[in-house]
């Protein structure tokens, strides 16, 4: 297993879609398919997978908007955690963003995910003092939002 992370490639696709199920990272409103090629299509994001013969266990997807980078899908294969790899990726999406002049890198995690909280706080993560607000553009998309959860 390397935690050597590189760029996302066709044949990565499927694999990185059921590594964000297996992590509880998807929701129907945002289809990770969907997600994948809006960033790869987009040159200011990458999708950054770790491999581990030739299976993808590990991914983070980093941009930057023109203010600050973001980070998000950090995801670690369950049968591969505590070896180093979510660390390993943030160190990716940060290296990507500093080659780039990015300042600062942010993310967005649930309140209700104590232990990553913990994660991030111990690789120097701060709680920022920021509400995230949001609005629907799509109407579908709000539909199945609003079906699914309290509306997040």
């Amino acid at each position: 297993m390397t935690t050597d992370f590189q760029p996302i490639q066709d044949d990565d696709v499927a694999q990185v879609v059921k590594l964000w199920h297996s992590c509880d990272l998807t929701r129907p409103w945002n289809p990770p398919g969907e997600d994948i090629a809006q960033l790869r299509a987009h040159p200011t994001a990458e999708i950054l997978v770790a491999r581990n013969a030739n299976a993808c266990v590990a991914s983070v997807a980093v941009g930057y908007d023109g203010h600050r980078g973001w980070a998000y899908y950090v995801a670690t294969d369950p049968a591969f955690r505590n070896r180093g790899l979510g660390r390993a990726a943030m160190r990716a999406a940060e290296g990507w963003l500093t080659v780039r002049g990015v300042a600062k890198i942010q993310l967005m995690v649930r309140e209700s995910n104590a232990a990553v909280i913990g994660f991030y706080g111990g690789l120097g993560y701060k709680d920022s003092g920021v509400r995230v607000l949001q609005k629907w553009l799509s109407p579908e998309r709000a539909r199945l939002c609003a079906e699914g959860t309290n509306g997040h």
